[in-house]
């Protein structure tokens, strides 16, 4: 795809967004079917939610530039969840397993964050206002989200290494 205007650009932004979006409801669903934790399958059950809320907010943003998406190619998202669970398949504790899935959540998360920044930014530069507040209430549902992934990670960590090793196992 040739872009020689910044609406073309945004758009093209726009549609990768939009399609990682979708493709994030995929790898949270896939990483909650794994996780084995029940406070951790009801976390990512919630990120779903949200990102279905967020895929959304993200068509109207289209309806409001009076475009549609571009197809794009989910290279990048293919990688992380092959990755991921060949990475998964390796750790045998529960502990590290719900660290890990945490951890790999958290790395998604804010990979999402730096997409919507930058793509706020585009949207100012061509004049898609409404399209950037729109994109302004997405990226502060994924900031409240990886806050709320970072208050997990220390929380099992401080719970994990209180508990004495013999404990852990039968907790789980």
């Amino acid at each position: 795809m040739a872009i020689n205007k910044a609406k073309e650009l945004f758009v093209f932004l726009l549609s990768d967004l939009r399609q990682g979006a979708e493709r994030t409801i995929k790898i949270f669903h896939e990483l909650g079917k794994l996780a084995q934790d029940r406070d951790i399958k009801q976390v990512l059950d919630a990120r779903v939610l949200v990102s279905h809320k967020i895929l959304a907010t993200l068509d109207e943003a289209f309806k409001l530039i009076g475009s549609t998406p571009v197809k794009m190619s989910p290279q990048i998202d293919d990688a992380f969840v092959e990755d991921f669970r060949r990475e998964l398949a390796e750790i045998q504790t529960p502990e590290a397993r719900r660290l890990f899935i945490l951890v790999q959540a958290s790395h998604l998360i804010h990979l999402r964050i730096g997409e919507y920044s930058a793509l706020i930014s585009a949207a100012d530069v061509s004049g898609h206002y409404g399209a950037g507040i729109l994109l302004e209430s997405c990226l502060a549902d994924k900031v409240a989200s990886g806050e709320r992934t970072r208050r997990l990670i220390r929380e099992h960590l401080q719970n994990d290494i209180a508990r004495p090793a013999g404990l852990a196992a039968k907790a789980i």
